[in-house]
């Protein structure tokens, strides 16, 4: 009988390949096999995985059918550790922020395959830090949700109430070809106006784009853009303190562009 191997289940971070924990970097040298998502940063992989490693991209990516799907995934990543490989899960910013780790969990403890856990630094946080726009800070706002928003989501009138009536920093995952239609939900429960709201795109990257307005404004200032993916939206008071605290942007680092649009 085989040998059982282990499967790891960790976060590659948000996109500049600096940003894993040395524990990532210890587990990609020993991994025999690495099944990467497709917002994973190649370069995470070149620099530290063992060359012999078998490197699998299973990509999901929402409206597109030719993605790989989660079956296909936990089927991957069950199959080679039953022969007694060291697989490697690596997913885009954190293992658990809106991922789908319950599936390969369960799929895991139902094949009695031994994991292991590690977390990784999620997009908000990363779009948060290189946008300077620190989501609790003090007199800004005194708690942060993190939310979903695509068409797929449903959530009732008293949800959106909530989420319009708080003062807390709201960050949007998986809203961006979406924002004006949120900004629509959130003014139509009384959400103020001239409240900022920024979209980050491709966070910590080269290619990091920071785009801002209000929720009154972002139909007209955000009319015709495409935005990259991955890209989340930021909605709060936080959003003005990007303009005194844009460093990535201030450093000149890789092509970034940062356009600055606050309604009065």
């Amino acid at each position: 009988m085989n040998k059982k191997g282990k499967v790891i289940l960790a976060g590659a971070g948000p996109g500049d390949a600096e940003l894993i924990t040395l524990k990532l970097q210890k587990r990609l040298q020993e991994a025999d096999v690495i099944v990467a998502d497709r917002l994973v940063n190649p370069l995470i992989i070149e620099e530290h995985a063992d060359p012999g490693a078998i490197v699998i991209v299973a990509g999901k990516q929402g409206y597109n059918d030719a993605s790989v799907s989660q079956e296909e995934i936990c089927k991957l990543i069950v199959d080679h550790a039953r022969e007694g490989k060291t697989v490697l899960r690596l997913k885009g910013g954190d293992v658990a922020f809106f991922s789908n780790v319950l599936d390969e969990l369960k799929v895991l403890q139902e094949n009695n395959i031994p994991f292991e856990v590690i977390p990784g630094i999620t997009a908000a946080s990363g779009a948060s830090a290189y946008s300077g726009i620190p989501l609790t800070a003090r007199g800004y706002a005194q708690a942060v949700q993190f939310i979903t928003f695509n068409p797929t989501n449903f959530y009732s009138s008293e949800k959106w109430k909530g989420l319009a009536g708080t003062r807390d920093t709201l960050v949007f995952y998986m809203a961006a070809k979406n924002s004006t239609d949120l900004a629509e939900l959130l003014l139509r429960y009384t959400r103020k106006p001239s409240t900022p709201m920024a979209v980050i795109e491709q966070a910590t990257t080269e290619h990091q784009r920071v785009h801002i307005s209000s929720l009154e404004n972002c139909a007209n200032d955000f009319a015709g853009k495409q935005f990259s993916s991955p890209s989340l939206v930021i909605v709060g008071e936080v959003v003005e303190l990007y303009q005194s605290f844009n460093w990535f942007a201030a450093k000149g680092t890789g092509s970034v562009f940062n356009e600055l649009i606050i309604a009065k």
